[in-house]
């Protein structure tokens, strides 16, 4: 174990929440010590009790996919919203997607459209490209498929594969704008 190793475990166990998270994230990936979920989790649970939003974002996944922890749709909510209120993007994401999917919660397009806005609105292609497919659509908001194009744009922008192509079929076939076979190629 290296000094940094050391220092890093004695902030932890002093109650430093960062060293918290950042010890839970060695686990969770197996650097400088043996892999160990439940262990990631320990620790993260340390640091999200201290208010860390990534660590409750982390707890979030680690409950949403069985990690370390028995699979519990409405933990990861709860966690995924502890970290959604302070912010995190993709808390506010995967928030939305269990809000769509009724995973956790009672299936709500309306809770889904507010949080994918809530990410999307600090720059998160895929909460965008979401925003862009429910706005075409009219699912948890009136259809508009302007808007749509603008939120799939954005994510496009980003390199976001499904938001180019959604866009250019729309440029193609002058959904939520006029018909432009230039842009439909771009």
């Amino acid at each position: 174990m290296t000094e940094s190793d050391k220092r890093l475990f004695q902030r932890a166990e002093d109650g430093d929440a960062r060293a918290q998270y950042e010890l839970g994230v060695c686990y969770a990936e197996g650097r400088g010590v043996p892999q160990s979920d439940g262990d990631a989790v320990a620790w993260w649970r340390k640091s999200a009790e201290q208010g860390h939003a990534s660590a409750q974002y982390n707890i979030g996944l680690m409950y949403a996919h069985g990690r370390g922890v028995p699979q519990d749709d409405t933990e990861a909510v709860a966690w995924y919203r502890d970290a959604a209120a302070q912010g995190h993007a993709r808390a506010q994401l995967n928030l939305g997607a269990f809000y769509w999917e009724g995973r956790g919660v009672p299936q709500d397009d309306t809770q889904a459209v507010a949080w994918y806005r809530h990410a999307a609105n600090q720059g998160h292609a895929s909460a965008q490209f979401n925003l862009g497919w429910l706005c075409a659509n009219g699912l948890g908001v009136a259809q508009d498929e302007a808007q749509a194009v603008a939120w799939y744009r954005q994510a496009a922008d980003q390199g976001h594969a499904a938001a180019q192509f959604n866009l250019g079929w729309m440029s193609a076939k002058g959904r939520g704008g006029p018909q432009d076979d230039v842009q439909a190629t771009a």
